[in-house]
């Protein structure tokens, strides 16, 4: 300023860009068509030593369950509380205006500190539901009929060629105190972990789950049994992730209604029951449902999904 002495301001510091987590979300679907996502930037100082306005912080919304990856696929963050925030990338720090520099012995100094560029960097977000218990089977175990019966889910229903395309999830009302979240898993088939069918897609999922319920029934294709059903589904999970195999979980005889599930009944509780806790069960006529239903509130108490661990015995 002549003759007035430095009146430049301070320049305002970039925006911050944050993942915050948001319970009505349920996917990721609204990031796909917005890959590329920036704070504001601060504004220059002005003259009359006014101070350029800070960048407006940019806050993105992610369902609970993502998981935040970098370019080495590690995961930097693992957002699962509701409302939980992470700050991913640091907005640049504004500059000084000249008249910070000024001292005694420089009262006009031309010069005056430029500021620093914010963080930019590419990740991966990836999104794992998060539910109490998961319903794995072969495509037609009548996994999406259970959770619709047992369930608010609403999946559609029918005697479908092919698996179900996504995941559901349902809440399951214990009584007016409990409550828990019921996954059907779309169907496995072998070579899952392989990378066969939508194997890889959702196997991610079934690692947050609490407990397992894996469904069998008798399958219309000739070449397949119930228990090899059941051996080809743990296979494919523990070579997918071996800790899977250390989950709490029981085993649900499906449609049960039908003649020829009957004929093969008792032989398979008898051979399945080795493994783990059978429950025979249709959830068209609900015969066996409540005792299902029963075995997995006390498979979850059992773990602590209320409180404390009960130590309750399913096999009873």
């Amino acid at each position: 300023m002549p003759r007035g002495g430095p009146d430049g301001g301070d320049g305002g510091k970039g925006g911050h860009v944050y993942l915050r987590v948001d319970p009505n979300l349920a996917t990721l679907i609204d990031l796909r068509y917005q890959q590329r996502q920036f704070a504001r930037d601060g504004q220059p100082g002005g003259t009359n030593d006014c101070t350029g306005s800070d960048g407006e912080d940019l806050v993105v919304r992610v369902p609970p369950g993502t998981q935040v990856l970098n370019d080495a696929g590690e995961v930097l963050y693992d957002l699962v509380e509701p409302h939980a925030e992470v700050m991913v990338a640091r907005g640049g720090r504004g500059g000084k205006g000249n008249a910070q520099f000024a001292t005694p012995s420089r009262r006009t100094p031309d010069f005056a500190q430029p500021g620093e560029d914010g963080e930019e960097l590419e990740v991966t977000l990836s999104l794992k539901l998060l539910a109490d218990v998961a319903l794995i089977g072969f495509p037609n175990a009548g996994k999406s009929t259970l959770i619709r019966t047992v369930s608010n889910a609403r999946p559609r229903v029918a005697d479908f060629p092919f698996t179900t395309l996504q995941p559901q999830l349902g809440v399951v009302r214990v009584d007016d105190d409990r409550s828990y979240v019921m996954a059907d898993m779309p169907g496995l088939i072998e070579g899952a972990a392989d990378g066969v069918g939508l194997g890889l897609r959702f196997l991610k999922h079934i690692e947050r789950a609490q407990a397992f319920v894996f469904l069998v029934t008798v399958s219309y294709e000739p070449a397949r049994g119930i228990t090899s059903d059941f051996d080809v589904l743990r296979g494919e999970l523990g070579r997918f992730n071996p800790e899977l195999l250390r989950r709490p979980y029981l085993i649900g005889l499906s449609q049960v209604d039908r003649v020829d599930v009957r004929d093969h009944l008792d032989e398979a509780v008898a051979a399945l029951s080795a493994h783990a806790p059978v429950y025979p069960f249709s959830a068209f006529s609900r015969e066996g449902l409540k005792e299902l239903t029963d075995a997995i509130t006390a498979l979850l108490a059992a773990q602590g999904r209320w409180g404390e661990a009960c130590g309750e015995d399913i096999w009873a």
